[in-house]
């Protein structure tokens, strides 16, 4: 009997080399491509990387640097993606926000890939924000790999640096700049205990309370001072007795900022900062009305006089349905398996509501394999380990694939949905607080 010859995959092997080279220099394929194919190039293109994304994301992590100073990050991630062919602006409209572009205006859609690298004040990065600039370069390059591979005719991929989210709005600044003009969906992927494809984020505000009373020495003539800081103890007393009827979902939490010169000194000024967080921005005026009633009776009773000053004010999270939906389907597919269902209530909140709100939007969080709360010291140790590169970069390829599709012509039915469910989600809410 004659040996029967295997199949041979060369012809198969010869279309994937080609297809890869495609990615790299360009050359022509001798084959159409599908949308599988541009998506093994993504993937291929962040495995590819992976040893230099992981020293960006070690440089960052080693490298703390707080709200708006984040210049060696800025540094970082700049010089990598202008070295992966990216056009980028450093210092776009913020000292040290970047925008980096490949791709045609004229194509097909822009897909924004989100990158926050703030650390947090004495803890560093125990947010883990060095994983979100991992990620979103990572999808970024791997949504360019494709683009390339396609001939750049799909659209345009934006990689966008955002400073200053912890505790500064950074986002919100760049929406007021028109950063997210022509941007039709916009994307960043966060670390957490547990993988959650729709995260429930809530809105958030910023208040600082300033009392102003009358200083008088302490101990020769205390009748004659009016003591502000009497004044902040017991408006943050009040505060804290008002928890008793707060609902569920709300939070308060404050700490001291000016407590007096000297103590033979009755203080002339005083200051509390508070973080204010509830369901929506209704829910959030009620209590911030609470809350200024609180400051104003402690005002009325140490004869003192108080301003209440808005620092800062973020929408909860609106995670577009249409691009969740296409995203979990990449999700699932990578083995990202969500942890109780899709919807876990975080009581955290992010400027990414802001960017929500402008564009539509998704940021599903990914576990690190780590059980503890975000933003303690443990976590911050999960954030710089080995064991959170697999993860990230898993995380990275569900956000390139789901750019992918929307880049593709047959996507443009998808974004005219994902347009429509976003504009009737907008209308419905009342108008965001844009700051001064």
């Amino acid at each position: 009997m004659a040996k029967t010859e295997a199949p041979t995959a060369a012809p198969v092997a010869s279309r994937w080399s080609r297809l890869l080279r495609r990615s790299v220099d360009g050359a022509p394929p001798q084959d159409p491509l599908t949308m599988a194919d541009f998506m093994k190039v993504a993937k291929s293109k962040i495995d590819a990387s992976a040893g230099e994304l992981n020293t960006i994301s070690q440089e960052i992590w080693s490298h703390p640097e707080l709200n708006f100073n984040e210049h060696h990050a800025h540094e970082v991630l700049t010089d990598y993606l202008e070295k992966e062919g990216f056009n980028v602006e450093r210092h776009f409209v913020l000292d040290t926000a970047f925008r980096a572009t490949f791709g045609s205006d004229n194509a097909g859609p822009n897909i924004c890939v989100i990158c926050e690298y703030d650390a947090l004040p004495e803890i560093g990065h125990a947010c883990g924000h060095n994983l979100i600039a991992e990620c979103g370069v990572a999808a970024g390059i791997g949504i360019k790999a494709a683009l390339e591979a396609s001939g750049n005719k799909y659209g345009k991929v934006t990689v966008l640096g955002t400073p200053g989210e912890e505790g500064g709005g950074g986002k919100k600044r760049l929406i007021k700049a028109n950063a997210f003009v022509g941007i039709a969906v916009a994307m960043m992927a966060h670390p957490y205990r547990y993988n959650v494809p729709r995260p429930i984020a809530l809105s958030m505000t910023a208040l600082v309370i300033k009392f102003q009373g009358k200083a008088s020495h302490a101990a020769a003539a205390p009748w004659d001072g009016n003591n502000a800081l009497d004044a902040a103890v017991t408006c943050y007393q009040s505060i804290s007795n008002m928890r008793q009827q707060m609902k569920p979902a709300c939070r308060v939490h404050g700490i001291f900022t000016n407590g007096g010169a000297a103590p033979n000194i009755i203080p002339e000024e005083a200051e509390l900062t508070y973080y204010l967080r509830a369901v929506d921005e209704n829910e959030l005026a009620v209590l911030k009305k609470k809350v200024e009633a609180c400051a104003e009776g402690a005002a009325i009773a140490t004869e003192c006089k108080v301003n209440v000053e808005v620092e800062a004010m973020h929408s909860k999270l609106l995670t577009n349905d249409v691009v969740a939906t296409l995203y979990e389907k990449y999700a699932t597919e990578l083995g990202i398996e969500p942890k109780n269902g899709q919807q876990i209530k975080t009581l955290l909140a992010t400027d990414f509501g802001d960017t929500s709100r402008a564009v539509p939007s998704i940021s599903p969080m990914y576990s690190v394999e780590n059980s503890t709360p975000l933003t303690l010291l443990e976590f911050k140790a999960a954030a710089g380990a080995p064991e959170a590169q697999a993860p990230t970069l898993i995380q990275a390829k569900a956000l390139a694939m789901t750019a992918i599709e929307l880049l593709q012509p047959s996507g443009q039915d998808t974004l005219k949905k994902i347009q429509k469910e976003f504009k009737e989600t907008v209308s419905k809410l009342p108008m965001p607080d844009m700051g001064d």
